[in-house]
């Protein structure tokens, strides 16, 4: 007979807010339930142009055509739930009021910024540099740990209190992942993203190598 003590406890997915300077987590997100499913998109950033539309081309655009610029530029979309009435034990005065500022903050300004700016532009300062956000971290699980920025977060609240505080959400979120492309060298953010990338290619060398048989091929090409 299974007991639930047997049972083991499924990993969150989250979002951890880091220090660059220090390295050390500010804030941890715990997302209240995993995504059902995950849309994930990966560009690579070619060095040659275009397709060829003459059957022509360059000499310099066949010499790059197998050629990188740099890291591939890979997105994430997934849609993530909240909901009050999953956790009774939890006390929501403000329904989930809380959960969904926490999030939104991760793509707005800080009123102490905004009024550091503002002092900044009336004491006449010819060029104010923009607002620089934390650094923000992907978790979802132990292999896949890596840099982002939001670049899309929806919100669908579906219930509501007698106070009119939501209690039910969920929200479409986007991410692009920073690569040592988008930080500048040195930043604890392109540390973290090559190791990101590390890890990729620690689990494409565990892959079980395929051979030419199997795609109807000879010995060799």
């Amino acid at each position: 007979m299974t007991r639930y003590a047997d049972i083991p406890k499924p990993i969150r997915s989250g979002i951890v807010i880091v220090d660059p300077e220090r390295g050390t987590p500010q804030r941890i997100i715990v997302l209240q339930f995993n995504p059902d499913t995950l849309e994930r998109s990966v560009a690579p950033q070619s060095a040659g142009g275009g397709g060829d539309a003459g059957g022509g081309g360059s000499g310099g655009d066949r010499n790059e055509a197998l050629r990188l610029k740099g890291p591939a530029q890979e997105t994430w979309k997934f849609t993530a739930e909240i909901d009050a009435t999953d956790q009774f034990e939890v006390a929501a005065p403000d329904g989930i009021h809380p959960q969904l500022a926490v999030l939104e903050m991760l793509v707005q300004p800080t009123t102490a910024q905004l009024r550091e700016a503002t002092r900044l532009t009336r004491k006449g300062t010819i060029e104010i540099s923009p607002i620089e956000t934390p650094l923000t971290l992907f978790t979802w699980g132990s292999k896949r740990v890596m840099p982002v920025r939001l670049t899309e977060l929806s919100v669908n609240e579906s219930a509501f209190d007698v106070q009119l505080n939501p209690i039910r959400a969920s929200l479409g979120i986007g991410m692009k992942v920073l690569t040592v492309s988008d930080l500048p060298a040195g930043h604890r953010g392109a540390d973290l993203y090559m190791a990101h990338l590390a890890q990729k290619e620690r689990l494409a060398g565990a892959a079980r190598g395929g051979r030419l048989s199997e795609l109807g091929l000879g010995r060799g090409l």
